[in-house]
C-alpha cells in the first residue's frame, strides 16, 4: 500500500521522495509506504488552503453541512472496511476499531446539522430603533495535528467542525497511522468537497508539525497529544498569538466505595483500564480504593485480568491487542522497575506478552500494580499502556484529594451506591469529565470533552463548545433611527 500527501485535491508523493513504514502492531509487518513530507510540502499544502478559504467561506453554512452529510453517509457505508484498517494499522480489537469510526459518524452528522444551527445571539438594544445580535464567522486555514490512538474519531472531531464553520484545513497526522488518515480523507474527496478545502501532509512531528506551527498563514492550532509536545506547541505559537487549543494526557481515576457494587466496578476498571490496551488520555491508570475493599476488589480484578486473551485484534477470540509500537512498548515496560523501587507490588503482568498469538507483534500483559502511594511514579505519570495502580483510601474526601492530585484532570469516575456520595463527587471532583457508576471511557460527541490542569488549555473537544476554537464572535449593531445615537453618553 502506498500513501501518498493530499494537496489541492490531488494526491501527490513527497517533494524529496523520501518515504517511511507504516507497521502493523500486531505483527511487525510492514503495511504501507508512506510520504515523508519536509517543510516544502507543508508550504504547498497551507497555500493550497488559503487559496481555496474564500470560495469555501463563502458557501453557505447549510450547504456546507450537506456535505458534510454525504461524507457521514460514506462513512457508514465503508464502516467495516475502515474498522479492519483501523485494527490493522492501529492495533485496537475490532469492536473498538468498529466504535471508532462510529464516533467519526456520529460526529459527522453532528457538524454537518450545525450548518443550519450555529446560533448567534440577539438581544435588546438599550438605544431606540436599533437592533442588536452577534454572529460567528469562520477564522481562516486551520492546522490539525492528531494522535494515532483514536485515528478516525478525533480527526473528525476537529476537520468536521473546522469546515462547517468555513474553515479551510491542513491535516497532519501520526506517523503510525498514515493510512487511516488518507482513507478518511478519501471519503471527503469522494463526497464532493472542493480541491484545497482539505489538504493531507504525512511525516515526522519534528519537521512537518512544526512548520504548520510556525507558518503565518495558519490561523489555528488544534492538537491533540503528549502533555509536554503541547507545552512546545503553545511556545512555538505564542509570538504569532497563534489560537491553539490543546487536548493533553490524563491520568485518570476509578474511585470504588465501600458500598459499590464490585462486580459492576470490576467491569468498569477493566474495560477502562485495557481497552485499545490502556492508549487512551481516558484510560483508568489508577484506581482509588477504599480500605474495607480493597482486598475484594484486588482479588476481583486479578481473577477478571488473567481471563483477558491477548493477540490480533482482528480475531474474535482477542480482548486485547497490541501496543502501537516497540518503543512504547519499552517505554511501559521501563515503569515495573520504577513502581518496584517505590515499593509497589505487581499483582498480575508487568511483563511483555510474547505468549500464544503474540508474533512479532508489541504486545504487553494488563498489569494491576498495589501498594501504590499517591505520589509514586506509577500514580502520578501518564504510562499510556494497559497498567492501573491500586491506592488505597480511608474516606470519600481523601478519595476525592488523591483524585485531584496530579497534574492532569480529564476523566473521573466513582462507584458508589449512595447518592450523597455521587453528588459530592459531582462537586468536588476538579476533572473535566465525571462518570457516576461507569468507568473513566465512553465520551458522546454532543456534550464538551477536555479536561483541566495539564490535560489542556481550557478549549473543548465535541458537542457546540468545540466551534468557539473554529470560529471569531462578530457583534453587529444595525441602527435605524436616522440620527446619531451614542451609546453610554448621558444626554444634557
Amino acid at each position: 500500500m502506498q500513501v501518498q500527501n493530499y494537496i489541492n485535491g490531488r494526491w501527490v508523493a513527497a517533494r524529496k521522495g523520501h518515504t517511511f513504514e507504516s507497521l502493523n502492531p500486531a505483527t511487525g509487518e510492514v503495511l504501507a509506504e508512506v510520504a515523508k513530507s519536509t517543510t516544502d510540502d507543508v508550504q504547498d499544502a497551507v497555500a493550497a488552503a488559503k487559496a481555496a478559504y474564500p470560495k469555501w467561506r463563502a458557501l453557505p453554512a447549510p450547504k456546507r453541512g450537506e456535505i458534510l452529510f454525504r461524507i457521514g453517509e460514506l462513512l457508514v457505508q465503508r464502516k467495516e472496511e475502515l474498522s479492519r484498517l483501523v485494527t490493522t494499522e492501529m492495533g485496537k480489537v475490532l469492536a473498538e476499531g468498529r466504535g471508532d469510526v462510529q464516533e467519526a459518524i456520529d460526529m459527522t452528522y453532528y457538524m454537518a446539522a450545525e450548518g443550519r444551527r450555529s446560533f448567534g445571539q440577539t438581544v435588546p438594544s438599550e438605544l431606540p430603533n436599533k437592533f442588536a445580535m452577534s454572529i460567528r464567522d469562520s477564522v481562516g486555514v486551520v492546522a490539525a495535528i492528531t494522535p494515532w490512538n483514536f485515528p478516525v474519531a478525533i480527526p473528525s472531531w476537529k476537520i468536521t467542525a473546522a469546515l462547517i464553520m468555513g474553515n479551510t484545513v491542513v491535516f497532519k497526522p501520526a506517523s503510525d497511522t498514515p493510512a487511516l488518515a488518507a482513507a478518511f480523507v478519501r471519503i471527503f474527496e469522494e463526497a464532493g468537497l472542493p480541491a484545497g478545502v482539505l489538504n493531507l501532509i504525512t511525516g515526522p512531528g519534528g519537521e512537518v508539525g512544526n512548520a504548520l506551527v510556525d507558518h503565518d498563514d495558519v490561523k489555528v492550532i488544534s492538537f491533540t497529544g503528549s502533555t509536554e509536545a503541547g507545552v512546545a506547541v503553545t511556545k512555538r505559537g505564542a509570538d504569532k498569538l497563534k489560537r491553539i487549543s490543546l487536548e493533553l494526557g490524563g491520568k485518570n481515576a476509578v474511585i470504588v466505595m465501600d458500598d459499590a457494587d464490585l462486580d459492576l466496578a470490576v467491569e468498569g476498571i477493566v474495560w477502562s483500564a485495557f481497552g485499545t490496551s490502556g492508549q487512551r488520555c481516558t484510560a483508568a491508570s489508577r484506581v482509588i480504593v477504599h480500605r474495607a475493599v480493597r482486598q475484594q476488589l484486588a482479588d476481583k480484578l486479578v481473577a477478571r485480568i488473567n481471563k483477558l486473551r491477548l493477540g490480533d485484534g482482528l480475531l474474535a477470540t482477542t480482548d486485547v491487542g497490541p501496543v502501537i509500537n516497540s518503543k512504547q512498548l519499552d517505554r511501559i515496560h521501563s515503569y515495573m522497575a520504577r513502581a518496584k523501587k517505590d515499593g509497589n507490588e505487581i499483582l498480575t503482568g508487568g511483563e511483555p506478552y510474547k505468549g500464544q498469538g503474540a508474533g512479532g507483534g508489541f504486545f504487553y500483559s494488563p498489569t494491576l500494580i498495589g501498594s501504590v502511594k499517591r505520589n509514586d511514579v506509577v500514580a502520578q505519570e501518564e504510562i499510556f499502556g494497559p497498567v492501573t495502580a491500586m491506592i488505597e483510601v480511608g474516606s470519600l474526601d481523601e478519595a476525592i484529594e488523591v483524585n485531584n492530585d496530579t497534574a492532569f484532570g480529564l476523566s473521573s469516575s466513582i462507584y458508589t451506591a449512595n447518592v450523597n456520595n455521587a453528588f459530592k463527587a459531582m462537586r468536588d471532583v476538579t476533572t473535566g469529565i465525571l462518570y457516576v457508576n461507569a468507568g473513566t471511557i465512553g465520551a458522546e460527541v454532543h456534550l464538551p470533552f477536555g479536561g483541566t490542569r495539564g490535560t489542556g488549555n481550557g478549549h473543548r473537544e465535541g458537542g457546540q463548545t468545540v466551534l468557539d476554537t473554529f470560529s471569531e464572535w462578530k457583534t453587529l449593531y444595525i441602527d435605524y433611527s436616522g440620527k446619531l445615537q451614542r451609546a453610554q453618553i448621558d444626554e444634557i
